[in-house]
């Protein structure tokens, strides 16, 4: 028979901050147990209520703040605490890029065992106001709730698997942060709102595409609604049956989706489920960064794994005598060299590989070799894997399980000089430490990028030089 759980304590207690963990809230001992404390910054004395009692820490929240740090700020957000879209809405955005600039340096050397030669000032919007409305990409969570005789659109609750119950966004693209509540009553229309769980929004520089994840057919009537509502908002509805090859926009909604970048005279097409960054400023920035680091010379050879649709690619092959880029989705493999050809790049080849299957042998054209894109992609064709051509220079950026399975044969191919950018740092430093360790490479810089303003999501890039 299981021990019956204490209810927890009535009584709110007080703490003192000591730190703030990597998601972001407050970490204080009382009664020599570790407590987690949301809505609390480092140096702050708050009053706050438990919420959870595990065996290794205790959980809380804040309820008032009795000695308030100079960094904090009064949340823009009126669902902040809530919604679980948002973290450190609560904290100055100067102080949470440094904190996430103190993360790196601490997850590189408590699991990595490094520190870099120097380090880059954080990468963060420029302006203040851009801090807000910046996420152009989202997955907008969708649920008819009977209790409440509504339909819920938005992120998920913090620390639920609830819809929060908000009205409007700030952090997202500001005609849809704004028209929460406007998507709820399009929806609480429609004869299928029980089964429609998930809205994808995708922008460029240009329209809005909503993407309704269906997992019935809508009616006539619903098109019809869907279609009215598009008219008077200007977005564009596609809708979505099954897998990503399902999406398909409602008749007269078709949209191209681009964003230029401006420093290198190039503009990119993708469709409204391809990845691309979220925040198209810190985009911007972090190109700009990546080509003065990488530093692409007229003859050099560079390349580019986890390619997508050429965001890094192109802007080098502006620069370099060669680029190939390397990504294991076909469908962005394509739109790659649709944006290389649009754009006038003739230096960039792109293939499409699992990247991490095991190092392919010369000419595999089966799983884990690397088959040329567009139309050498046939099971009859065969391309010599970019895997065993000299490169001088690289460039990295995969998704959040890292790059591990590349390195050695990254290596092999006489690189100088790779560039890392990361979008979670414990794989960052799992790797730099394989890099730095085993395969003959130093750690000559590295630093936090602000993708995501006010969450604890923390991106960076990390510059690698061989011994």
């Amino acid at each position: 028979m299981s021990k019956k759980r204490k209810p927890l304590p009535s009584e709110p207690i007080e703490a003192e901050i000591e730190s703030l963990a990597h998601d972001g809230r407050g970490v204080a001992r009382v009664e020599g147990k570790t407590l987690f404390v949301f809505g609390a910054l480092a140096g702050e004395r708050v009053r706050c209520r438990l919420t959870r009692r595990l065996r290794r820490h205790d959980e809380a929240v804040a309820i008032e703040v009795l000695e308030p740090s100079p960094k904090r700020v009064e949340p823009r957000c009126a669902h902040f605490g809530v919604c679980g879209g948002c973290a450190l809405q609560h904290m100055d955005p100067e102080a949470q890029i440094e904190n996430k600039q103190a993360i790196l340096a601490d997850v590189l050397q408590r699991i990595g065992g490094l520190a870099p030669a120097r380090w880059l000032p954080p990468l963060a919007a420029e302006q203040a106001e851009a801090h807000w409305g910046y996420r152009r990409k989202a997955r907008l969570g969708v649920r008819w709730v009977p209790k409440k005789g509504r339909v819920l659109v938005g992120f998920r609750e913090r620390g639920s698997s609830f819809i929060a119950d908000v009205r409007r966004c700030e952090v997202l693209q500001p005609a849809v942060g704004a028209g929460l509540e406007a998507l709820a009553r399009l929806i609480e229309g429609l004869s299928i709102r029980e089964r429609l769980p998930q809205i994808e929004v995708a922008q460029g520089d240009g329209p809005v595409v909503l993407v309704f994840r269906v997992l019935d057919p809508p009616s006539a009537a619903d098109c019809d609604r869907l279609l009215g509502f598009a008219a008077e908002t200007g977005f564009h509805i596609y809708l979505q049956e099954g897998g990503v090859e399902t999406v398909r926009p409602l008749p007269g909604q078709g949209a191209e989706l681009s964003y230029s970048l401006p420093n290198q005279g190039l503009t990119l097409a993708f469709e409204p489920t391809d990845f691309t960054q979220v925040n198209l400023e810190l985009n911007r920035r972090m190109i700009d960064q990546a080509l003065r680091l990488l530093d692409p010379q007229p003859d050099e050879r560079v390349l580019d794994l986890f390619c997508g649709i050429g965001n890094f690619t192109l802007p080098l092959a502006r620069h370099a005598r060669e680029l190939v880029g390397v990504e294991g989705d076909a469908g962005l493999v394509a739109r790659a060299e649709t944006n290389a050809a649009r754009n006038g790049i003739e230096n960039a080849q792109f293939f499409a590989a699992d990247l991490y299957a095991q190092t392919p042998r010369q000419g595999d054209s089966q799983s884990g070799g690397l088959a040329r894109a567009g139309a050498q992609t046939s099971s009859s064709s065969s391309a010599a894997a970019p895997w065993l051509e000299p490169f001088d220079k690289a460039l990295l950026d995969p998704p959040r399980s890292g790059a591990l399975e590349v390195l050695d044969g990254l290596a092999a191919t006489g690189v100088r000089r790779i560039l890392y950018v990361s979008c979670y740092p414990a794989t960052l430093a799992r790797d730099a430490a394989k890099l730095v360790g085993e395969l003959g490479f130093k750690l000559e810089a590295a630093g936090a990028m602000d993708m995501f303003p006010h969450t604890a999501h923390l991106e960076a890039m990390a510059l690698f030089e061989r011994r």
